[in-house]
């Protein structure tokens, strides 16, 4: 145990090193600053090279102010004590001191490695970690480790519990905490693992999976800034609430660069929210909506026109509902891109046309181009054309599956009479605001199939030319952003450097082939835990999808086996659900306890609103934290309406599956028997549901 005044004279003197990291960062800021304004001064000179040697100072100097601004909240939040005496200070940003001498080492610097990956079983020279915490420019805490004690010199003081499970004491606040600080060996070692090929991290619940996800983004951007800033780095997780989730960890790590997607929002111009039941889940996942889905592209558009009829020079041209057939299977044939083969079907049209105008003899015939010019300039012609085949946007196509005949030939020999009952009932009634996240791969597929026209290159524009070829005055900088500006990504970015998908071991066959697409010239990092799969489909078939997005790269694979979040007593009641059914099952070792058990209430069914309100009231007022009440899927609207009326910000009401992947101080479960029934995978859901709290657990079912 610390005393006081050990701890206060320890704090005191980490706050001397912060006053000087901070009095040479305002240093720093200020010499940037009179830098970009000698830069401006350098137009004064009156020629090319100094307008152009400004321009370079200007936008370099404004880059590094940026960057010391961006990073000035917990700079430090690190120190090593070292065999040889040093001592070094780790942070966000590295700073040197006015003779070089280094003030903060970069967290992602090679000197920094020790800070994660020293043990007590290998200090890797380290004497003490100290973990800094602070507010602003105040230290506010810290907390030591004591690696090697033989070779502590006199009078080195310690100060706390272990920094790991003190941070992990402590609440998570909104977001995910940042645990750049509480990175052990087994973790720090995936983040830095080759940056080529596959990095495959598995783990059970509070293993710190999706830490080491996004700290292994920021690695690699730090490492290979060209490379995969270059290119881009997406981080895939399950759901909105989940990327929401994350949203801060990357830019308090000091990167921007990485895009956050979720599974429901991958394709462009869709943001899926709601989940299927997990039967129908499992079917718009499976590899076999990927034929029934070439079938609909392939199919005619509904209510197109039957026949074509057309009075010309006095004679009646007549395309019948067969010719028109054969007309657009001609030019769709297998393997074609529907709207990319669009010109074919109409040239089919126009040959058709011209056959029959040549057998009529219609008085002095034109050539053919000129017939097609004139029966084109026809509004009636031109919505012929539109009607028959028109562009066709996934959305189109996917509403198709709505229409009970279509969906029946579609599905005819791929899916079973009952799964095309589940599927039509699931799609009766679509429409393009009630996709679901399973509908989101598939609206990607259809896009796959269906291809895009064509469209004419557009001349690009100077952004900086006036009126009459008047070229305008620009800077360096100037020119610069608008570089940038025009090498934008678009929306539907398919070149990414570097994919991480998150909670992996739900991602569906379907959903895979979507990743890949995105992911066809990438590095991956794959995390994930097979005992929390939510996927009730076909085992070998997802391991096929799987195995074809990620390609023939090298494997590089890691477990991580301690769960830093639960608490031990929280994570023994996880444990025992999920061993009900896996009773073999390696579960990660829960490292921490606090001596609180978690409380289980059993109500009568017409006293389960007030219950939870009780329990989620008891809980905000326990913890310091957030607290998450987790619901059925089916119950979500009924139980958040229940809690309506409280408007602490800590507070957030998920469902079963929202919680993918979720961190809470304190969790209010509500009907854990029902999410137990609720499908083929209800324990492995159960599972995850249970092992979200990291301080207090209660759950609540009625009888």
């Amino acid at each position: 145990m610390t005393d006081h005044t050990t701890l206060r004279q320890e704090i005191e003197a980490e706050q001397r090193h912060l006053d000087r990291v901070y009095a040479r960062l305002a240093q720093l800021r200020r010499s940037a600053e009179l830098a970009e304004k000698d830069g401006y001064q350098l137009a004064r000179v009156g020629n090319f090279g100094a307008l152009v040697e400004r321009d370079a100072m200007v936008f370099h100097a404004a880059r590094r102010r940026h960057t010391l601004d961006a990073e000035h909240e917990g700079l430090v939040f690190g120190r090593l004590d070292l065999r040889s005496g040093q001592v070094l200070h780790i942070g966000r940003l590295g700073v040197r001191g006015e003779h070089a001498e280094p003030l903060v080492i970069d967290w992602r610097a090679p000197a920094a490695a020790a800070f994660y990956q020293a043990t007590a079983a290998d200090p890797r020279d380290v004497v003490r970690r100290r973990v800094i915490s602070s507010s602003g420019e105040r230290v506010t805490r810290i907390e030591d480790d004591l690696l090697d004690p033989a070779a502590a010199p006199e009078g080195m003081r310690v100060v706390g519990d272990g920094a790991l499970l003190a941070t992990l004491s402590r609440t998570t606040g909104r977001g995910m905490r940042d645990i750049v600080a509480t990175i052990q060996r087994e973790q720090d070692e995936a983040i830095r693992s080759p940056a080529g090929g596959v990095t495959m991290v598995s783990g059970g619940p509070g293993t710190g999976k999706t830490a080491v996800a996004l700290h292994r983004a920021a690695y690699l951007l730090y490492s290979d800034r060209n490379r995969f800033a270059g290119g881009g780095v997406l981080v895939v997780g399950p759901s909105a609430v989940f990327v929401e989730y994350i949203a801060s960890v990357l830019p308090s790590l000091g990167e921007n660069a990485a895009t956050l997607q979720s599974l429901g929002s991958l394709f462009e111009g869709v943001t899926a929210t709601r989940t299927d039941p997990t039967a129908v889940a499992a079917i718009k996942g499976s590899l076999r909506m990927r034929r029934v889905l070439e079938r609909a592209a392939r199919d005619q558009v509904p209510d197109a026109p039957g026949e074509l009829r057309l009075l010309y020079r006095g004679e009646l041209l007549r395309l019948t509902t067969a010719e028109l057939e054969t007309i657009r299977t001609r030019a769709l044939p297998p393997g074609a891109r529907r709207n990319e083969v669009r010109r074919a079907g109409f040239d089919g049209i126009f040959n058709a046309l011209w056959a029959q105008v040549q057998r009529l003899r219609v008085g002095r015939l034109p050539d053919q181009r000129t017939f097609e010019d004139e029966i084109a300039e026809r509004s009636d012609f031109r919505d012929f054309l539109r009607a028959w085949w028109p562009r066709l946007h996934p959305r189109h196509v996917l509403a198709w599956l709505a229409r009970p005949e279509r969906l029946r030939r579609y599905t005819n020999g791929l899916l079973s009479n009952a799964e095309s009952r589940l599927l039509a009932e699931a799609y009766r009634t679509l429409d393009g605001d009630t996709f679901s996240v399973g509908d989101v791969a598939l609206l990607d597929e259809l896009d796959n199939l269906l291809g895009r026209p064509a469209r004419p290159a557009r001349r690009r524009r100077d952004p900086y030319q006036l009126v009459g070829g008047v070229r305008e005055v620009t800077t360096y900088a100037d020119r610069q952003r608008a570089a940038r500006r025009d090498a934008e990504r678009p929306a539907d970015y398919r070149e990414y450097a570097h994919v991480v998908v998150d909670e992996s071991q739900d991602v569906s066959p379907m959903q895979w082939r979507m990743l890949g697409r995105r992911g066809r010239l990438a590095s991956w990092t794959v995390v994930g835990d097979p005992a929390q799969t939510a996927w009730t489909g076909d085992p070998a078939e997802l391991s096929r999808a799987r195995n074809k997005a990620l390609g023939r790269r090298p494997r590089h694979d890691f477990t991580l086996s301690t769960n830093y979040r639960n608490s031990a007593e929280i994570f023994a009641v996880a444990a025992r659900a999920i061993r009900e059914v896996y009773p073999d099952l390696p579960l990660p070792v829960a490292v921490r306890s606090t001596g609180v058990q978690p409380v289980e209430l059993t109500v009568p069914a017409a006293d389960l609103p007030g219950a939870v309100r009780e329990a989620t009231t008891k809980l905000l007022a326990e913890v310091e934290g957030t607290v998450g009440v987790i619901a059925p899927v089916p119950r979500l609207a009924e139980v958040a309406s229940w809690l309506a009326d409280a408007a602490d910000p800590r507070l957030q009401v998920v469902d079963a599956m929202q919680a993918k992947g979720m961190e809470y101080d304190g969790v209010v479960l509500v009907g854990p028997d029902q999410i137990r029934a609720d499908s083929a995978a209800g324990v492995r859901t159960l599972y995850v549901a249970l092992s979200r709290a990291t301080q207090r657990l209660t759950t609540v079912d009625w009888r």
